[in-house]
């Protein structure tokens, strides 16, 4: 189905910098550089220069970044680590991977870890937490590392979806040991498949993250240990650089979309608005979602009048049977599985398709189907 307005136009996205993208392309392969190349290494360092950090190690995808983090932090069989189940599943994934227990807690109203029971979690078994920046809002790291200090844990950020937030001033990935993100297509920065990165101000975590993605391997012949094949792809980073410079412009084009939404949406009967930002966060809007009565209802009117929504986790993760994590009881995580829904807010959307969105919401709901 052709959407008036889509979720992400990955066309429309690649033809404002084609000819960009095409020579770097073209650069990669016509010189053979394809594996742990220049184009790697100068993503690395513009990134490290962007978040504000010492280091920065490409790897694979942000699952990678996260299940490496853990175990160049050591943490494994006997560890429990505290996250959330408001999130996606490779947060997760993650720690059992690492072969650790996950201690999920519940979340606040700005989706975000409600630290309220992060210290409640804590047993003697805890290293480590692994706050998630949700929808593009850095969790409160002040209070989070506050209680990592208190504990001993180590703090590992699951930034896949908040390049560029800040948190006081400070970004996204440069407060725990590590952070980890994602350039899944659809996030703010994207590449043309998958590929992630860990931030770290820890030369030697980073060195040991470096021997992880590349089978343990130290120069050409020296095996230091038992690593993975989770290399990032020369030819993404040669895309990635391309694209990170417009990401400041993505960035305040966001900000701006999401201004019209809540001009537009403020005080429609039924429908929650996002936490805003201001004050202590500066928020990128990776998603703008919505908290709604009916939410099926309007999903369907959505798409039937031609917008393209995302409902995130509708089966609460903890409520996956074949995940083993039932005993778990999360109030607000299952509440907002049952409400929320994502809408367009790409820098490619037109005035037009923005106030489209909004009157489309604003006349379902005051026709009074939102509470059918």
């Amino acid at each position: 189905m052709e959407y008036k307005v889509p979720f992400v136009n990955y066309p429309a996205h690649y033809r404002s910098m084609e000819a960009e993208i095409d020579a770097a392309i073209k650069e990669v392969l016509s010189q053979g550089d394809l594996i742990l190349r220049r184009h790697v290494r100068e993503f690395e360092e513009n990134m490290a220069a962007f978040l504000g950090v010492k280091h920065c190690v490409g790897v694979h995808c942000c699952t990678d970044a996260l299940h490496l983090s853990l175990r160049a932090a050591g943490i494994g069989p006997g560890d429990e680590v505290i996250t959330v189940a408001h999130t996606f599943v490779a947060t997760i994934g993650a720690i059992v991977h690492a072969g650790a227990t996950p201690v999920l807690v519940d979340v606040a109203d700005d989706f975000n870890m409600d630290l309220d029971h992060l210290e409640v979690a804590v047993t003697p078994r805890t290293r480590a937490v692994i706050p998630v920046d949700f929808n593009g809002r850095v969790c409160d790291m002040e209070k989070i590392m506050a209680a990592a200090e208190r504990h001993g844990l180590v703090v590992i950020e699951d930034s896949a979806q908040a390049l560029g937030g800040m948190f006081d001033g400070k970004k996204a990935g440069s407060f725990g040991l590590s952070g980890c993100f994602s350039f899944y297509p659809a996030k703010l920065l994207g590449a043309a498949g998958d590929a992630g990165l860990v931030s770290t101000n820890d030369a030697k975590f980073a060195d040991t993250i470096r021997l992880l993605r590349d089978h343990g391997r130290k120069g050409k012949d020296e095996l230091v240990f038992y690593g993975f094949n989770s290399r990032l792809d020369n030819l993404q980073a040669a895309i990635l650089n391309v694209k990170l410079k417009y990401v400041p412009g993505w960035i305040a084009r966001r900000r701006e979309i999401a201004e019209r939404y809540f001009a537009g949406l403020e005080g429609v009967p039924g429908v929650v608005l996002p936490p805003r930002s201001g004050g202590r966060y500066f928020d990128v809007y990776q998603n703008f979602v919505l908290r709604v009565e009916g939410r099926d209802g309007l999903s369907n009117s959505l798409r039937d009048n031609g917008v393209e929504v995302i409902i995130s986790n509708p089966i609460p993760i903890h409520f996956q049977k074949g995940l083993g994590l039932s005993h778990f009881r999360l109030p607000n995580t299952e509440r907002f599985a049952r409400e929320v829904i994502s809408i367009p807010n790409i820098p490619e959307l037109s005035s037009e398709q923005i106030d489209y969105v909004i009157d489309s919401i604003r006349n379902h709901y005051m026709a009074g189907m939102g509470r059918k």
